[in-house]
């Protein structure tokens, strides 16, 4: 089951695309004000979407694409740099470490680990794991999802 503030988030953006974007715009705030997330209507979120701590501290631009399978950590920031026009788009089965901030006209591939606290301003590549401030890549061509990685039978 989803955490309360993505399922608000599911709710406001059901109205969002009916076309009450008001209604859908005010259920965001309803997230800001409780869960202390900026997990705006507008941005398009796939299934499967996790939200560590309940996505305390967390800013999601309002346009922003997130793909299935997706988990963002605590006080992470998802927007755009100055005098861009697009924000970043993140693909599927992506880890976002806590404290990271993913800014700029750029593209995370699927199959991507951001290591906490790391400053990501370039595309990423499909099956990597980067980490930093400013980003490197650490591993490529990793075959394993983060959620299988992590699953160690307990």
């Amino acid at each position: 089951m989803s955490s309360p503030p993505v399922l608000v988030y599911r709710f406001g953006h059901w109205f969002y695309k009916i076309k009450l974007k008001p209604v859908g715009k005010f259920i965001s705030y309803i997230n800001r004000l409780f869960f202390s997330t900026w997990l705006p209507s507008s941005a398009v979120i796939g299934k499967n979407f996790k939200a560590g701590y309940w996505g305390l501290g967390t800013v999601v631009h309002s346009n922003t694409q997130i793909g299935d399978n997706v988990t963002i950590g605590q006080n992470v920031t998802i927007g755009r740099n100055f005098g861009d026009k697009k924000v970043p788009v993140i693909g599927n089965d992506v880890y976002i470490g806590a404290g990271t901030v993913v800014f700029g006209e750029i593209i995370i591939g699927n199959n991507v680990i951001i290591g906490s606290n790391s400053v990501i301003n370039k595309s990423i590549p499909d099956n990597s794991t980067v980490a930093g401030n400013p980003f490197r890549i650490i591993a490529e061509n990793r075959q394993k999802k983060y959620y299988e990685i992590d699953n160690k039978g307990f």
